[in-house]
């Protein structure tokens, strides 16, 4: 396929590994073979069509799909149709639940059609989005055996994956582990991911509460995997926890149903959709005491059938087809002049 005859352009503006990033790396092979799309930007590996973003203005002109996911591709899509008079239909999505002011409202309104992950998301936005779930690839996140990725051969092992600040409630799940791990001594803990300088001090506060319950050698920090790797991370697992406090969907909870991994999580984002009674518990956000039992309470079940009992849920509701193929649908509406 000629980089002139792309339809649709899927831009990756941020460096850093992010849900974001991770959408447009799964979307875009599955979407290709019903449409011809390539992504542009950085922190794109290899084996996904790509087009160097700096070609994107001197491409043939024909009518195109700009699916912007953050503001900077927002603004790149309008000012590539302003300035350098591509013939682009704009398209934005938005998984977050917070109002928007300024800037962001105005940049979405240039767009062509707007798309949201949940309800919540809906109600926040200008105009009226249409509403797409994402979805997860089920051939990918699928249960396996796995390596020793954490070095904790001889433990059953825990959860919690994300950025190690408060807003993801990794307080709450240090404070669990801390009364939960005594009562189940072959349970350790994993903490995986980024901690910016603005966290340090954070993340001091509780290796000192992890040291108070000395429990150093059961609940440890580990830097985050790449994405090619994060199958392996969750199979290595008996339970996730997703503890956060504030989240637009939120994909982790449901990459590990998909592994066939139970699941824990606060109610925020779109965890209740996805994580049901058959396959895990939801509690309610900011709140380590009910994290707590309901860790515990799990815990107790039978943890393979409920891991069970989740594959088969995101595989009927969830799947990353269902989404490529909605999206393309609203792609070829636009190519089409046609109301999404």
């Amino acid at each position: 396929m000629s980089n002139h005859d792309l339809q649709v352009l899927a831009p990756n503006l941020n460096r850093r590994l992010s849900g974001v990033t991770a959408t447009v790396i799964a979307l875009v092979p599955r979407q290709q073979q019903h449409i011809k799309i390539a992504a542009t930007g950085v922190a794109l590996p290899e084996g996904i069509p790509f087009v160097p973003l700096w070609k994107v203005p001197f491409l043939k002109r024909r009518p195109r799909v700009w699916h912007a996911r953050r503001n900077n591709e927002m603004l790149v899509g309008v000012i590539l149709r302003a300035v350098f008079r591509m013939n682009l239909k704009l398209v934005f999505t938005s998984s977050s639940p917070r109002r928007r002011g300024g800037l962001t409202n105005w940049l979405v309104r240039q767009m062509d059609a707007i798309v949201a992950t949940t309800p919540v998301n809906a109600d926040v936005m200008p105009g009226t989005p249409t509403i797409i779930p994402h979805g997860v690839n089920t051939d990918i996140f699928t249960p396996s055996a796995t390596p020793d990725v954490f070095g904790m051969a001889d433990q059953k092992v825990i959860g919690c994956f994300g950025r190690i600040r408060p807003m993801k409630g990794t307080q709450h799940f240090v404070e669990a582990m801390c009364r939960v791990l005594p009562e189940h001594p072959d349970f350790s803990a994993v903490i995986m991911g980024r901690i910016t300088p603005d966290n340090t001090a954070f993340h001091k506060t509780l290796e000192a509460r992890i040291a108070e319950a000395g429990l150093q050698d059961r609940i440890v920090f580990k830097d985050e995997l790449p994405l090619t790797d994060m199958p392996k991370a969750y199979n290595a697992l008996s339970l996730y926890v997703a503890p956060s406090l504030l989240e637009g969907f939120g994909l982790t909870p449901l990459e590990a149903l998909s592994c066939a991994v139970p699941v824990v999580a606060t109610d925020v984002g779109a965890f209740r959709d996805f994580v049901t009674p058959d396959c895990g518990r939801i509690v309610p956000k900011d709140d380590a005491d009910a994290l707590t039992a309901a860790i515990g309470s799990i815990l107790e079940c039978n943890m393979a059938e409920l891991g069970s009992a989740g594959r088969r849920h995101v595989q009927n509701a969830f799947g990353l087809d269902r989404e490529a193929n909605a999206l393309v649908t609203l792609y070829q509406h636009l190519l089409n002049d046609e109301k999404p």
